[in-house]
């Protein structure tokens, strides 16, 4: 409860607006405190600014003069429901009041501190004789020798002020309270919305961990938690569809490693336990020799796959003919083609521009395109290919196109994925295509794939012309992001 999103939400969140509320109801019971205080003061004011026209000045003729003065002030006063006037004498005794009371001792701390002032005047906050809380204000008379005579005191009880402040006060706590209780419940079922779909996320995510990729969660809101939860779904597909293909990779690559040492096994053990004829002798050397070649080609392919995946394949670049490495590569399959009863046509140019690039990883992806040419195209087949300079965007143009089977439209975008393969009947890692994409990507260069089911496959490799400026130029990129080499 108290724990992660919960216990940030109550200390940032909730705390807070606490916070925020305790200070407000303080500030607005001292607010309307102050407010009905003075207005009660404001009355006494006011109320006393009434003796200018008994006493002018404050003065009066006499003792009597004044106490007569006075009491008549206080009989005829209009608001004794409101507050009560005392007249005091001299010495602090009360002489006579409002309500019609005299002759006794009161507490008046105000007529003492008016005594001290030039004005005469003083107010008092505290408690009668009785305990009940009063607000009083006193003002000292004096004759014209500044002798004091005695004083009016206006006396006001503050327990309707009291009440009023702590009505607005339990009002103001009931608000707060209010408050404080919606942004719970609301902050609660809010926390509540994101605490248990990641609680589920999380327990989802723990299954994928444990390879259960079929584990999903449920989208309960169309917000960033369920863009999450799709998220997440998607990964465990993605997760599962990557096993999948790693799987059928691992079984692949088993059977085509099997294949070739099961050949090479066979006929060595037949050489070993006796001579056969030459032309056996011949044979069988031609399958060792031939499935060790494959063999090595594809060791060669998870190498260059596993320092792919872990970016470790690189460049070894410089000026290079790619004429020279394509006539090579079209040599080499020459041999097979024309042994599988397939045409390898190939329109050899005079010359091409120079590339910046790996000659010996170019070559490895021309091999690999026209082998994959060569093993989806049938008996009797054509692979042509052609090599030429697309002058519009400064690059050269590398075109294998064959007649064979061709590629289904819903498999043309994964061609190029790692471990996919289109066609499960066919000898192959799946992994060769993606190893080439990389290398010509990193040249700067593309590879496209065009095909249609029973017509053929078209794939055009694209790379840069070489630009010497554009090399020497200190502020441009190299292709291949390699320094070229210095001549």
């Amino acid at each position: 409860m108290f724990k992660g999103i919960n216990r940030r939400w109550l200390i940032n969140t909730f705390g807070v607006v606490l916070a925020i509320i305790i200070i407000l109801v303080i500030f607005s019971s001292v607010a309307v405190h102050s407010l009905c205080y003075s207005t009660v003061e404001a009355a006494l004011n006011n109320h006393s600014e009434g003796l200018h026209t008994v006493f002018p000045d404050g003065i009066s003729d006499s003792t009597d003069t004044f106490v007569a003065t006075a009491s008549a002030y206080a009989d005829d006063f209009a608001y004794k429901d409101e507050m009560e006037i005392q007249v005091l004498n001299a010495t602090g005794r009360v002489v006579t009041t409002s309500t019609g009371f005299g002759a006794e001792d009161v507490k008046a701390p105000d007529f003492t501190d008016a005594l001290k002032t030039e004005s005469g005047f003083a107010r008092y906050v505290g408690r009668n004789e009785a305990g009940e809380k009063i607000m009083a204000l006193s003002k000292v008379i004096r004759n014209a020798q500044g002798t004091e005579l005695g004083a009016v005191r206006y006396v006001s009880s503050l327990r309707n002020a009291d009440m009023k402040v702590a009505v607005y006060t339990l009002i103001a706590i009931a608000v707060g309270l209010i408050i404080i209780t919606v942004v719970a419940l609301s902050g609660y079922y809010f926390i509540r919305s994101i605490v248990k779909p990641v609680r589920r996320m999380t327990e989802t995510a723990q299954q994928i961990a444990q390879g259960d990729f079929t584990a999903k969660v449920d989208k309960m809101y169309d917000d960033e938690i369920g863009d999450l939860s799709d998220t997440i779904n998607d990964m465990a597909k993605e997760l599962d569809a990557n096993e999948k293909l790693k799987n059928d990779f691992i079984s692949r690559v088993s059977h085509e490693l099997r294949t070739p040492l099961t050949a090479i096994k066979g006929w060595a053990e037949t050489m070993q336990y006796g001579v056969p004829d030459r032309v056996t002798l011949e044979k069988g050397m031609s399958v060792i020799v031939k499935e060790s070649s494959r063999l090595t080609s594809l060791v060669e392919e998870l190498l260059d796959f596993s320092k792919l995946q872990s970016g470790r394949l690189t460049m070894q670049m410089a000026r290079m003919d790619i004429l020279a490495e394509i006539d090579e590569a079209v040599y080499m399959l020459k041999e097979r083609a024309l042994s599988e009863g397939k045409h390898l046509l190939y329109d050899d140019p005079e010359e091409m521009p120079i590339i910046y690039g790996d000659r010996n990883r170019l070559k490895q992806v021309f091999l690999n395109i026209i082998d994959n040419a060569l093993k989806y195209t049938p008996e009797g087949g054509m692979i042509g290919v052609q090599v030429y300079q697309d002058y519009k965007d400064h690059t050269i143009k590398v075109v294998v196109a064959d007649n064979g089977c061709g590629i289904n439209a819903e498999d043309l975008p994964k061609v190029k994925d790692k471990f996919y393969k289109a066609n499960q009947k066919i000898n192959g890692s799946g992994i060769g295509l993606a190893v080439a994409d990389e290398i010509i990507k990193m040249h700067k260069g593309s590879i496209d794939i065009e095909s249609s089911p029973e017509v053929g496959t078209t794939v055009t490799i694209t790379i840069p012309i070489f630009n010497e400026a554009a090399a020497l130029d200190d502020d441009s990129q190299p292709l291949g992001g390699m320094t070229p080499p210095t001549a």
